[in-house]
């Protein structure tokens, strides 16, 4: 017997022993089927109620409710949200992720081996239909300020897509992206949420005595650095090239700026990468750009410093 052979043969003897015997129970039907069968249980019984038996926000008690449940089965809409706010919103409420309060939370009732489940079945009913990969992981950033609204971009430019410009209409044409107005808020929240939610109930508030939404800067480059968002965006730079994946972040945060570990690595010789949003990192990929796309970004001082 060839070793090829040998080898194949000692693989099926292993897997009959592992089986207790039984081939068949090598190749049988795999945990993720069990977690999706006790999770229609679990859905029939806790959210069936105000999300209807299809998932479409139909049930009996969601009729009464001022914000209606949200339809699961909306794949466009679920398919980019992550399992970790999912899980959020079904143990804490949908409070929680800024989101109507009628969602209540369940983490006194169901364990986390049941919202698992609950989320597995959940991702069989979106259409278009669900695949692994869809829902990149949330990101946190450490030391990402409070915010007076909670404004979850998980929701705006996750789960809806709104692009970046819709909110942030002035980076394309002037050296800084902006922040949306009130009015521009209110554009959508005169009706949605209006009647339930706290978070845009804080909006209107703002909008009645007309008055700024007092939104803490995150991103800020040193008052002696020019840095025009219109070039960067005409060329093509994406949003989340320089502010990271803000699309995934529960709480925008920014993690720049000087870093005395790094420096230190320097110091003795060993490259790791100039710190996001510093001078280094900036030339690095304006050098990265004219090499890879055949761009002609300045290199020169006096471009960012005049």
């Amino acid at each position: 017997m060839n070793a090829p052979v040998r080898w194949i043969s000692l693989a099926v003897v292993v897997a009959v022993l592992i089986g207790g015997g039984a081939l068949w129970r090598v190749v049988a039907a795999p945990p993720a089927n069990q977690d999706v069968k006790a999770g229609r249980a679990v859905y029939t019984q806790y959210c069936a109620t105000c999300h209807d038996d299809s998932g479409r926000g139909d049930g009996p008690s969601g009729g009464g409710l001022a914000t209606k449940p949200a339809d699961l089965t909306d794949g466009r809409l679920m398919n980019a949200l992550p399992d970790e706010f999912l899980v959020n919103v079904i143990e804490r409420g949908g409070a929680s992720e800024g989101l109507a309060p009628t969602m209540p939370a369940f983490g006194a009732y169901l364990g986390a081996q049941q919202v698992r489940q609950l989320i597995a079945y959940m991702r069989t009913i979106a259409q278009p239909a669900f695949t692994a990969g869809m829902a990149a992981p949330l990101v946190s950033v450490p030391g990402a300020p409070a915010q007076p609204i909670l404004f979850s971009h998980v929701v705006h430019a996750g789960s809806f897509q709104i692009p970046c410009q819709h909110c942030h209409a002035d980076a394309r044409r002037s050296e800084y992206a902006g922040l949306p107005s009130v009015e521009r808020c209110m554009g959508c929240h005169k009706i949605i949420g209006a009647a339930d939610n706290p978070e845009i109930r804080k909006i209107h508030g703002y909008y009645q005595r007309g008055e700024a939404i007092p939104w803490v800067r995150v991103f800020k480059v040193p008052e002696f650095t020019y840095f025009p968002h219109k070039a960067h965006v005409r060329v093509g730079v994406e949003c989340q090239a320089c502010h990271g994946p803000i699309e995934r972040m529960r709480v925008v945060g920014a993690n720049t700026g000087p870093d005395l570990r790094k420096d230190a690595i320097s110091l003795v010789g060993f490259r790791t990468g100039a710190p996001p949003l510093t001078m280094g990192w900036c030339v690095d990929c304006h050098r990265d750009s004219n090499k890879k796309k055949n761009t002609k970004a300045p290199l020169d001082c006096v471009t960012c410093h005049h």
